[in-house]
Protein backbone atom coordinates (compact mmCIF):
# COMPACT_ATOMS: atom_id res chain seq x y z
CA UNK A 1 0.00 0.00 0.00
CA UNK A 2 1.36 3.43 -0.95
CA UNK A 3 1.89 5.85 1.95
CA UNK A 4 0.09 9.04 0.97
CA UNK A 5 1.98 12.27 1.73
CA UNK A 6 0.11 15.59 1.62
CA UNK A 7 1.52 18.60 -0.25
CA UNK A 8 3.52 19.93 2.75
CA UNK A 9 6.70 20.53 0.80
CA UNK A 10 5.09 21.66 -2.44
CA UNK A 11 2.15 23.48 -0.92
CA UNK A 12 -0.08 21.81 -3.49
CA UNK A 13 -3.55 20.20 -2.90
CA UNK A 14 -2.48 16.70 -3.80
CA UNK A 15 -5.78 15.12 -2.64
CA UNK A 16 -7.70 17.36 -4.99
CA UNK A 17 -5.28 16.82 -7.85
CA UNK A 18 -5.43 13.03 -7.53
CA UNK A 19 -9.23 13.18 -7.32
CA UNK A 20 -9.39 15.27 -10.53
CA UNK A 21 -7.04 12.91 -12.31
CA UNK A 22 -9.03 9.86 -11.15
CA UNK A 23 -12.26 11.50 -12.22
CA UNK A 24 -10.95 11.57 -15.78
CA UNK A 25 -9.64 8.02 -15.45
CA UNK A 26 -13.06 6.79 -14.22
CA UNK A 27 -15.01 8.23 -17.17
CA UNK A 28 -15.00 4.87 -19.02
CA UNK A 29 -16.11 3.13 -15.80
CA UNK A 30 -19.06 5.52 -15.49
CA UNK A 31 -20.11 4.66 -19.03
CA UNK A 32 -19.92 0.93 -18.22
CA UNK A 33 -22.06 1.42 -15.10
CA UNK A 34 -24.59 3.43 -17.13
CA UNK A 35 -24.75 0.61 -19.68
CA UNK A 36 -25.35 -1.82 -16.83
CA UNK A 37 -28.17 0.34 -15.47
CA UNK A 38 -29.71 0.57 -18.95
CA UNK A 39 -29.66 -3.22 -19.29
CA UNK A 40 -31.33 -3.57 -15.89
CA UNK A 41 -34.07 -1.13 -16.92
CA UNK A 42 -34.56 -2.97 -20.21
CA UNK A 43 -34.78 -6.35 -18.48
CA UNK A 44 -37.35 -5.01 -15.99
CA UNK A 45 -39.39 -3.42 -18.80
CA UNK A 46 -39.49 -6.75 -20.65
CA UNK A 47 -40.59 -8.51 -17.47
CA UNK A 48 -43.35 -5.96 -16.83
CA UNK A 49 -44.81 -6.72 -20.25
CA UNK A 50 -44.44 -10.44 -19.61
CA UNK A 51 -46.37 -10.04 -16.36
CA UNK A 52 -49.25 -8.52 -18.31
CA UNK A 53 -49.04 -11.36 -20.82
CA UNK A 54 -49.14 -13.85 -17.93
CA UNK A 55 -52.37 -12.27 -16.64
CA UNK A 56 -53.79 -12.69 -20.13
CA UNK A 57 -52.51 -16.27 -20.25
CA UNK A 58 -54.29 -17.04 -16.97
CA UNK A 59 -57.61 -16.29 -18.70
CA UNK A 60 -57.04 -18.87 -21.42
CA UNK A 61 -58.45 -21.87 -19.55
CA UNK A 62 -61.82 -20.20 -18.98
CA UNK A 63 -61.86 -18.97 -22.57
CA UNK A 64 -61.54 -22.57 -23.81
CA UNK A 65 -64.42 -23.93 -21.72
CA UNK A 66 -67.81 -24.45 -23.31
CA UNK A 67 -69.44 -23.03 -20.18
CA UNK A 68 -67.93 -19.63 -21.05
CA UNK A 69 -70.01 -19.45 -24.23
CA UNK A 70 -73.04 -21.48 -23.14
CA UNK A 71 -73.52 -20.65 -19.45
CA UNK A 72 -76.77 -21.92 -18.01
CA UNK A 73 -78.78 -20.71 -15.06
CA UNK A 74 -81.09 -23.04 -13.14
CA UNK A 75 -83.74 -21.72 -10.76
CA UNK A 76 -86.02 -23.71 -8.48
CA UNK A 77 -89.57 -22.98 -7.42
CA UNK A 78 -88.73 -24.55 -4.03
CA UNK A 79 -85.20 -23.39 -3.20
CA UNK A 80 -85.60 -24.61 0.39
CA UNK A 81 -86.19 -28.17 -0.85
CA UNK A 82 -84.35 -28.60 -4.17
CA UNK A 83 -81.66 -26.50 -5.79
CA UNK A 84 -79.91 -27.11 -9.10
CA UNK A 85 -77.02 -25.89 -11.19
CA UNK A 86 -76.97 -26.44 -14.92
CA UNK A 87 -73.94 -27.36 -17.01
CA UNK A 88 -73.48 -26.09 -20.55
CA UNK A 89 -74.99 -29.34 -21.87
CA UNK A 90 -78.33 -28.82 -20.11
CA UNK A 91 -81.18 -28.02 -22.45
CA UNK A 92 -83.25 -24.93 -21.76
CA UNK A 93 -86.67 -25.73 -20.35
CA UNK A 94 -88.58 -26.71 -17.21
CA UNK A 95 -88.16 -29.91 -15.21
CA UNK A 96 -90.23 -31.38 -12.37
CA UNK A 97 -88.61 -32.93 -9.28
CA UNK A 98 -90.34 -34.48 -6.26
CA UNK A 99 -88.34 -35.77 -3.27
CA UNK A 100 -89.94 -38.46 -1.11
CA UNK A 101 -86.90 -39.31 1.05
CA UNK A 102 -83.58 -37.67 1.86
CA UNK A 103 -80.30 -39.51 2.11
CA UNK A 104 -79.22 -39.79 5.75
CA UNK A 105 -76.30 -41.19 7.69
CA UNK A 106 -76.78 -44.13 10.09
CA UNK A 107 -76.75 -43.21 13.80
CA UNK A 108 -76.88 -45.27 16.99
CA UNK A 109 -77.16 -43.90 20.53
CA UNK A 110 -76.48 -45.82 23.75
CA UNK A 111 -79.64 -47.04 25.49
CA UNK A 112 -78.26 -46.39 28.98
CA UNK A 113 -75.92 -43.84 30.51
CA UNK A 114 -72.20 -44.47 30.21
CA UNK A 115 -69.87 -43.14 32.90
CA UNK A 116 -67.16 -40.87 31.50
CA UNK A 117 -64.49 -42.57 33.63
CA UNK A 118 -65.68 -46.11 32.95
CA UNK A 119 -62.97 -48.78 33.00
CA UNK A 120 -62.65 -50.50 29.63
CA UNK A 121 -61.04 -53.95 29.45
CA UNK A 122 -58.13 -54.37 27.03
CA UNK A 123 -58.56 -56.57 23.98
CA UNK A 124 -59.47 -56.65 20.31
CA UNK A 125 -63.02 -56.18 19.08
CA UNK A 126 -64.31 -56.59 15.55
CA UNK A 127 -67.04 -54.60 13.85
CA UNK A 128 -67.87 -54.02 10.23
CA UNK A 129 -69.52 -51.67 7.79
CA UNK A 130 -70.29 -52.15 4.08
CA UNK A 131 -68.48 -51.09 0.95
CA UNK A 132 -69.96 -49.57 -2.23
CA UNK A 133 -71.00 -53.01 -3.47
CA UNK A 134 -72.70 -54.02 -0.22
CA UNK A 135 -69.90 -56.35 0.88
CA UNK A 136 -68.85 -56.55 4.53
CA UNK A 137 -65.86 -54.38 5.39
CA UNK A 138 -64.27 -55.75 8.59
CA UNK A 139 -62.56 -53.45 11.12
CA UNK A 140 -60.61 -54.29 14.28
CA UNK A 141 -60.71 -52.06 17.35
CA UNK A 142 -57.72 -52.50 19.66
CA UNK A 143 -58.18 -51.44 23.28
CA UNK A 144 -54.97 -51.14 25.32
CA UNK A 145 -54.60 -51.31 29.09
CA UNK A 146 -55.41 -47.91 30.55
CA UNK A 147 -57.28 -46.56 27.51
CA UNK A 148 -59.95 -44.03 28.47
CA UNK A 149 -63.43 -43.77 26.98
CA UNK A 150 -62.23 -40.90 24.79
CA UNK A 151 -59.30 -43.02 23.57
CA UNK A 152 -61.63 -45.84 22.59
CA UNK A 153 -64.09 -43.57 20.78
CA UNK A 154 -61.26 -41.96 18.83
CA UNK A 155 -59.84 -45.37 17.93
CA UNK A 156 -63.20 -46.54 16.59
CA UNK A 157 -63.07 -43.81 13.94
CA UNK A 158 -59.45 -44.59 13.06
CA UNK A 159 -60.08 -48.35 12.88
CA UNK A 160 -62.96 -47.78 10.43
CA UNK A 161 -60.81 -45.64 8.15
CA UNK A 162 -63.03 -42.65 8.80
CA UNK A 163 -66.28 -44.35 7.74
CA UNK A 164 -67.55 -44.26 11.35
CA UNK A 165 -67.19 -41.64 14.04
CA UNK A 166 -67.98 -41.97 17.76
CA UNK A 167 -68.25 -39.34 20.49
CA UNK A 168 -69.50 -38.87 24.03
CA UNK A 169 -72.15 -36.36 25.04
CA UNK A 170 -71.46 -35.31 28.62
CA UNK A 171 -74.86 -33.71 29.15
CA UNK A 172 -76.82 -36.90 28.46
CA UNK A 173 -73.92 -39.25 29.32
CA UNK A 174 -74.52 -41.17 26.13
CA UNK A 175 -72.29 -42.49 23.38
CA UNK A 176 -73.12 -41.65 19.77
CA UNK A 177 -71.96 -43.95 16.96
CA UNK A 178 -72.65 -42.84 13.38
CA UNK A 179 -71.47 -43.18 9.80
CA UNK A 180 -69.75 -40.20 8.23
CA UNK A 181 -71.49 -40.86 4.91
CA UNK A 182 -75.12 -40.86 3.92
CA UNK A 183 -76.80 -43.71 2.13
CA UNK A 184 -77.83 -47.35 2.47
CA UNK A 185 -74.90 -49.74 1.89
CA UNK A 186 -76.27 -52.75 3.78
CA UNK A 187 -78.37 -54.52 1.14
CA UNK A 188 -79.65 -57.26 3.45
CA UNK A 189 -83.30 -58.03 2.69
CA UNK A 190 -84.93 -58.87 6.00
CA UNK A 191 -87.41 -57.62 8.56
CA UNK A 192 -84.80 -57.93 11.33
CA UNK A 193 -83.77 -54.36 12.20
CA UNK A 194 -80.48 -55.56 13.72
CA UNK A 195 -79.49 -57.24 10.47
CA UNK A 196 -80.27 -54.06 8.50
CA UNK A 197 -77.88 -51.90 10.56
CA UNK A 198 -75.08 -50.14 8.69
CA UNK A 199 -72.66 -50.62 11.62
CA UNK A 200 -72.56 -54.26 12.72
CA UNK A 201 -71.05 -55.66 15.94
CA UNK A 202 -71.50 -58.75 18.10
CA UNK A 203 -74.04 -58.76 20.95
CA UNK A 204 -71.33 -59.64 23.48
CA UNK A 205 -68.82 -57.04 22.22
CA UNK A 206 -67.55 -53.86 23.86
CA UNK A 207 -70.14 -51.95 21.81
CA UNK A 208 -73.00 -53.75 23.54
CA UNK A 209 -71.58 -54.53 26.99
CA UNK A 210 -69.64 -51.31 27.69
CA UNK A 211 -71.00 -48.63 25.36
CA UNK A 212 -74.61 -49.83 25.74
CA UNK A 213 -75.32 -49.82 22.00
CA UNK A 214 -77.94 -52.04 20.34
CA UNK A 215 -77.85 -52.69 16.61
CA UNK A 216 -81.63 -52.68 16.34
CA UNK A 217 -81.69 -49.10 17.67
CA UNK A 218 -79.77 -47.75 14.69
CA UNK A 219 -81.69 -45.27 12.53
CA UNK A 220 -80.91 -43.60 9.23
CA UNK A 221 -78.60 -44.98 6.62
CA UNK A 222 -81.14 -44.19 3.91
CA UNK A 223 -80.85 -43.27 0.25
CA UNK A 224 -82.41 -40.20 -1.29
CA UNK A 225 -85.50 -41.16 -3.33
CA UNK A 226 -86.84 -38.72 -5.92
CA UNK A 227 -88.91 -38.67 -9.08
CA UNK A 228 -87.87 -36.85 -12.26
CA UNK A 229 -90.58 -35.39 -14.50
CA UNK A 230 -93.31 -37.47 -12.81
CA UNK A 231 -92.01 -40.65 -14.46
CA UNK A 232 -88.48 -41.69 -13.53
CA UNK A 233 -87.95 -42.75 -9.87
CA UNK A 234 -84.30 -42.69 -8.82
CA UNK A 235 -82.22 -43.33 -5.70
CA UNK A 236 -78.96 -41.76 -4.58
CA UNK A 237 -76.71 -42.51 -1.62
CA UNK A 238 -76.17 -38.77 -1.24
CA UNK A 239 -78.42 -35.75 -1.51
CA UNK A 240 -76.66 -34.72 -4.71
CA UNK A 241 -77.40 -36.16 -8.13
CA UNK A 242 -76.37 -35.28 -11.70
CA UNK A 243 -78.99 -35.86 -14.38
CA UNK A 244 -79.50 -34.50 -17.89
CA UNK A 245 -76.76 -31.89 -17.54
CA UNK A 246 -78.04 -30.65 -14.16
CA UNK A 247 -76.65 -31.08 -10.66
CA UNK A 248 -79.46 -31.42 -8.11
CA UNK A 249 -79.13 -30.94 -4.36
CA UNK A 250 -81.92 -32.10 -2.06
CA UNK A 251 -82.50 -30.23 1.20
CA UNK A 252 -85.86 -31.60 2.34
CA UNK A 253 -88.81 -33.65 1.14
CA UNK A 254 -91.30 -31.95 -1.17
CA UNK A 255 -95.07 -31.88 -0.78
CA UNK A 256 -95.55 -30.97 -4.45
CA UNK A 257 -93.20 -30.95 -7.42
CA UNK A 258 -90.36 -28.46 -7.47
CA UNK A 259 -90.02 -26.87 -10.90
CA UNK A 260 -86.47 -26.35 -12.17
CA UNK A 261 -86.16 -23.78 -14.98
CA UNK A 262 -83.00 -23.72 -17.13
CA UNK A 263 -82.13 -20.70 -19.27
CA UNK A 264 -79.04 -19.43 -21.08
CA UNK A 265 -77.23 -16.68 -19.19
CA UNK A 266 -76.10 -14.45 -22.06
CA UNK A 267 -74.82 -11.71 -19.76
CA UNK A 268 -72.45 -14.03 -17.94
CA UNK A 269 -70.93 -15.16 -21.23
CA UNK A 270 -70.85 -11.58 -22.53
CA UNK A 271 -69.02 -10.39 -19.40
CA UNK A 272 -66.34 -13.08 -19.71
CA UNK A 273 -65.66 -12.27 -23.36
CA UNK A 274 -65.55 -8.54 -22.58
CA UNK A 275 -63.10 -9.20 -19.71
CA UNK A 276 -60.82 -10.96 -22.19
CA UNK A 277 -61.14 -8.13 -24.73
CA UNK A 278 -60.39 -5.51 -22.05
CA UNK A 279 -57.30 -7.37 -20.84
CA UNK A 280 -56.13 -7.93 -24.41
CA UNK A 281 -56.49 -4.22 -25.20
CA UNK A 282 -54.66 -3.26 -22.02
CA UNK A 283 -51.75 -5.57 -22.89
CA UNK A 284 -51.58 -4.53 -26.56
CA UNK A 285 -51.63 -0.89 -25.47
CA UNK A 286 -48.68 -1.50 -23.13
CA UNK A 287 -46.70 -3.30 -25.85
CA UNK A 288 -47.59 -0.68 -28.45
CA UNK A 289 -46.57 2.21 -26.20
CA UNK A 290 -43.18 0.58 -25.62
CA UNK A 291 -42.57 0.77 -29.37
CA UNK A 292 -43.82 4.33 -29.81
CA UNK A 293 -42.20 6.05 -26.83
CA UNK A 294 -39.67 8.74 -27.72
CA UNK A 295 -36.08 7.87 -26.93
CA UNK A 296 -34.02 10.62 -25.27
CA UNK A 297 -30.39 9.81 -25.97
CA UNK A 298 -29.18 12.86 -24.06
CA UNK A 299 -30.53 11.42 -20.80
CA UNK A 300 -28.23 8.59 -19.69
CA UNK A 301 -28.65 6.97 -16.25
CA UNK A 302 -27.52 9.23 -13.42
CA UNK A 303 -24.43 8.50 -11.37
CA UNK A 304 -24.64 8.54 -7.57
CA UNK A 305 -22.66 11.79 -7.55
CA UNK A 306 -25.15 13.39 -9.94
CA UNK A 307 -28.11 12.20 -7.87
CA UNK A 308 -26.57 13.71 -4.74
CA UNK A 309 -26.77 17.14 -6.39
CA UNK A 310 -30.42 16.79 -7.48
CA UNK A 311 -33.82 16.80 -5.77
CA UNK A 312 -36.05 13.73 -5.78
CA UNK A 313 -38.39 15.39 -8.27
CA UNK A 314 -35.49 16.23 -10.59
CA UNK A 315 -34.22 12.63 -10.38
CA UNK A 316 -37.69 11.27 -11.13
CA UNK A 317 -38.16 13.48 -14.20
CA UNK A 318 -34.68 12.69 -15.48
CA UNK A 319 -35.13 8.94 -15.13
CA UNK A 320 -38.52 9.07 -16.83
CA UNK A 321 -36.80 10.47 -19.88
CA UNK A 322 -33.83 8.12 -19.49
CA UNK A 323 -36.13 5.07 -19.46
CA UNK A 324 -38.45 6.34 -22.20
CA UNK A 325 -38.22 4.20 -25.34
CA UNK A 326 -36.07 1.60 -23.56
CA UNK A 327 -37.75 -1.19 -25.59
CA UNK A 328 -38.26 0.77 -28.79
CA UNK A 329 -37.25 -1.26 -31.82
CA UNK A 330 -37.17 -4.56 -29.90
CA UNK A 331 -38.34 -7.17 -32.41
CA UNK A 332 -39.37 -9.52 -29.59
CA UNK A 333 -42.18 -7.08 -28.70
CA UNK A 334 -43.17 -6.00 -32.22
CA UNK A 335 -43.20 -9.58 -33.53
CA UNK A 336 -45.22 -10.68 -30.50
CA UNK A 337 -47.83 -7.98 -31.13
CA UNK A 338 -48.10 -9.02 -34.76
CA UNK A 339 -48.57 -12.72 -33.97
CA UNK A 340 -51.20 -11.98 -31.30
CA UNK A 341 -53.17 -9.79 -33.70
CA UNK A 342 -52.93 -12.31 -36.52
CA UNK A 343 -54.13 -15.19 -34.35
CA UNK A 344 -57.47 -13.41 -33.78
CA UNK A 345 -57.99 -12.17 -37.34
CA UNK A 346 -57.75 -15.46 -39.21
CA UNK A 347 -60.70 -17.46 -40.49
CA UNK A 348 -61.85 -20.60 -38.68
CA UNK A 349 -63.35 -23.40 -40.76
CA UNK A 350 -66.41 -24.57 -38.82
CA UNK A 351 -69.82 -25.96 -39.71
CA UNK A 352 -71.46 -23.16 -37.74
CA UNK A 353 -72.61 -19.63 -38.45
CA UNK A 354 -69.33 -17.89 -37.71
CA UNK A 355 -65.87 -18.10 -39.23
CA UNK A 356 -64.48 -14.66 -38.31
CA UNK A 357 -64.43 -12.68 -35.10
CA UNK A 358 -65.95 -9.72 -36.91
CA UNK A 359 -69.11 -11.75 -37.55
CA UNK A 360 -69.95 -11.68 -33.84
CA UNK A 361 -69.22 -7.96 -33.51
CA UNK A 362 -65.53 -7.95 -32.48
CA UNK A 363 -63.21 -6.00 -34.80
CA UNK A 364 -59.92 -4.09 -34.65
CA UNK A 365 -60.12 -0.33 -34.27
CA UNK A 366 -59.85 1.79 -37.41
CA UNK A 367 -56.95 3.78 -35.94
CA UNK A 368 -53.76 1.89 -36.89
CA UNK A 369 -51.92 3.82 -34.15
CA UNK A 370 -53.82 1.68 -31.60
CA UNK A 371 -51.69 -1.32 -32.52
CA UNK A 372 -54.61 -3.63 -33.26
CA UNK A 373 -56.79 -3.10 -30.19
CA UNK A 374 -60.27 -4.62 -30.32
CA UNK A 375 -63.65 -2.91 -30.24
CA UNK A 376 -66.98 -4.61 -29.67
CA UNK A 377 -70.45 -4.15 -31.10
CA UNK A 378 -72.15 -5.20 -27.88
CA UNK A 379 -75.60 -5.80 -29.32
CA UNK A 380 -74.19 -7.94 -32.13
CA UNK A 381 -72.15 -10.00 -29.64
CA UNK A 382 -75.13 -10.51 -27.34
CA UNK A 383 -77.28 -11.60 -30.29
CA UNK A 384 -74.67 -14.17 -31.36
CA UNK A 385 -74.46 -15.57 -27.83
CA UNK A 386 -78.23 -15.68 -27.52
CA UNK A 387 -79.03 -17.18 -30.94
CA UNK A 388 -75.98 -19.35 -31.72
CA UNK A 389 -73.96 -20.04 -28.55
CA UNK A 390 -72.63 -23.35 -29.91
CA UNK A 391 -71.28 -21.61 -32.99
CA UNK A 392 -69.61 -18.90 -30.91
CA UNK A 393 -68.04 -21.68 -28.87
CA UNK A 394 -66.70 -23.34 -32.02
CA UNK A 395 -65.28 -20.07 -33.30
CA UNK A 396 -63.39 -19.42 -30.08
CA UNK A 397 -62.43 -22.78 -28.67
CA UNK A 398 -62.73 -25.53 -31.29
CA UNK A 399 -59.84 -27.80 -30.31
CA UNK A 400 -59.30 -29.29 -33.78
CA UNK A 401 -56.03 -28.82 -35.64
CA UNK A 402 -55.42 -26.91 -38.86
CA UNK A 403 -57.87 -24.42 -40.33
CA UNK A 404 -60.66 -25.43 -37.92
CA UNK A 405 -58.60 -24.66 -34.81
CA UNK A 406 -60.44 -22.15 -32.63
CA UNK A 407 -59.22 -18.56 -32.24
CA UNK A 408 -58.46 -18.89 -28.53
CA UNK A 409 -56.26 -21.94 -29.14
CA UNK A 410 -54.41 -20.05 -31.86
CA UNK A 411 -54.12 -17.01 -29.62
CA UNK A 412 -52.83 -19.16 -26.75
CA UNK A 413 -50.15 -20.62 -29.04
CA UNK A 414 -49.03 -17.13 -30.09
CA UNK A 415 -49.14 -15.95 -26.48
CA UNK A 416 -46.98 -18.84 -25.25
CA UNK A 417 -44.45 -18.20 -28.03
CA UNK A 418 -44.28 -14.48 -27.23
CA UNK A 419 -43.79 -15.12 -23.52
CA UNK A 420 -41.13 -17.72 -24.30
CA UNK A 421 -39.28 -15.25 -26.56
CA UNK A 422 -39.36 -12.58 -23.84
CA UNK A 423 -38.09 -15.03 -21.24
CA UNK A 424 -35.17 -15.98 -23.49
CA UNK A 425 -34.39 -12.30 -23.76
CA UNK A 426 -35.04 -11.10 -20.19
CA UNK A 427 -35.51 -14.24 -18.08
CA UNK A 428 -37.63 -14.66 -14.96
CA UNK A 429 -37.03 -13.39 -11.43
CA UNK A 430 -35.86 -16.89 -10.49
CA UNK A 431 -33.27 -17.07 -13.29
CA UNK A 432 -29.55 -16.46 -12.89
CA UNK A 433 -27.74 -14.14 -15.31
CA UNK A 434 -26.57 -17.14 -17.33
CA UNK A 435 -30.16 -18.14 -18.18
CA UNK A 436 -31.10 -15.29 -20.54
CA UNK A 437 -29.55 -13.04 -23.16
CA UNK A 438 -29.63 -9.72 -21.31
CA UNK A 439 -28.33 -11.49 -18.21
CA UNK A 440 -25.29 -12.75 -20.10
CA UNK A 441 -24.63 -9.19 -21.31
CA UNK A 442 -24.98 -7.92 -17.73
CA UNK A 443 -22.57 -10.57 -16.49
CA UNK A 444 -19.98 -9.56 -19.07
CA UNK A 445 -20.37 -5.92 -18.04
CA UNK A 446 -20.04 -6.91 -14.38
CA UNK A 447 -16.73 -8.59 -15.14
CA UNK A 448 -15.49 -5.57 -17.11
CA UNK A 449 -16.53 -3.24 -14.28
CA UNK A 450 -14.74 -5.37 -11.69
CA UNK A 451 -11.58 -5.47 -13.82
CA UNK A 452 -11.75 -1.74 -14.43
CA UNK A 453 -12.23 -0.99 -10.71
CA UNK A 454 -9.22 -3.15 -9.87
CA UNK A 455 -7.20 -1.26 -12.47
CA UNK A 456 -8.34 2.06 -11.03
CA UNK A 457 -6.91 1.10 -7.65
CA UNK A 458 -3.53 0.53 -9.27
CA UNK A 459 -3.75 3.80 -11.25
CA UNK A 460 -4.54 5.75 -8.09
CA UNK A 461 -1.67 4.11 -6.28
CA UNK A 462 0.64 5.08 -9.19
CA UNK A 463 -0.43 8.71 -8.99
CA UNK A 464 0.23 8.75 -5.26
CA UNK A 465 3.65 7.17 -5.74
CA UNK A 466 4.51 9.84 -8.29
CA UNK A 467 3.32 12.71 -6.11
CA UNK A 468 5.02 11.22 -3.05
CA UNK A 469 8.26 11.02 -5.00
CA UNK A 470 7.80 14.64 -6.04
CA UNK A 471 7.21 15.71 -2.44
CA UNK A 472 10.32 13.90 -1.30
CA UNK A 473 12.38 15.53 -4.08
CA UNK A 474 11.12 19.00 -3.18
CA UNK A 475 11.78 18.32 0.49
CA UNK A 476 15.35 17.21 -0.26
CA UNK A 477 15.90 20.26 -2.47
CA UNK A 478 14.73 22.54 0.32
CA UNK A 479 17.05 20.81 2.77
CA UNK A 480 20.00 21.20 0.39
CA UNK A 481 19.15 24.85 -0.21
CA UNK A 482 18.95 25.46 3.50
CA UNK A 483 22.32 23.79 4.03
CA UNK A 484 24.01 25.82 1.28
CA UNK A 485 22.49 28.98 2.63
CA UNK A 486 23.92 28.28 6.09
CA UNK A 487 27.37 27.61 4.57
CA UNK A 488 27.42 31.05 2.99
CA UNK A 489 26.76 32.69 6.32
CA UNK A 490 23.02 32.80 6.17
CA UNK A 491 21.11 32.79 9.36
Amino acid sequence: MVMRVGGIASGMDLEGMVEKLMEAERAPLTRLQQQQETLTWKRDAFRDINSSLLELDNMMLDMKLSSTYKPKTATSSQENAVTATATSSAANGSYEISVSQLASNAINVSTEKVAKDIEIPAGEHEFFTYDEDGNEDLHTLTVKEGDTLQDVLKNIGEASGGVVRAFYDEASEQVVLETTRTGQYNTEVTDDKAMKAEIQFAEDSIFSNVLNLKRENESGGTNAIFTYNNSLELESKTNDYRLNGMDFTFHQKTETNARISVTTDVEDSFDKIMAFVDKYNETIDEMNQSQREEKYRDYPPLTEEQKAEMSEDQIKKWEEKAQSGILRGESTISNGMHSLRQSLQQSVETDGEYKLLSQIGITTTKNYMDGGKLEVDEEKLRAALRDHPDDVHQLFSNSNKGNSRGLIHRFDDALDQTRSDIERKAGKSTHTLDNYQLGKNMKRLNNRIEDFQARMVKVEERYWRQFTAMEKAISQLEQQSSHLFSQFGGE
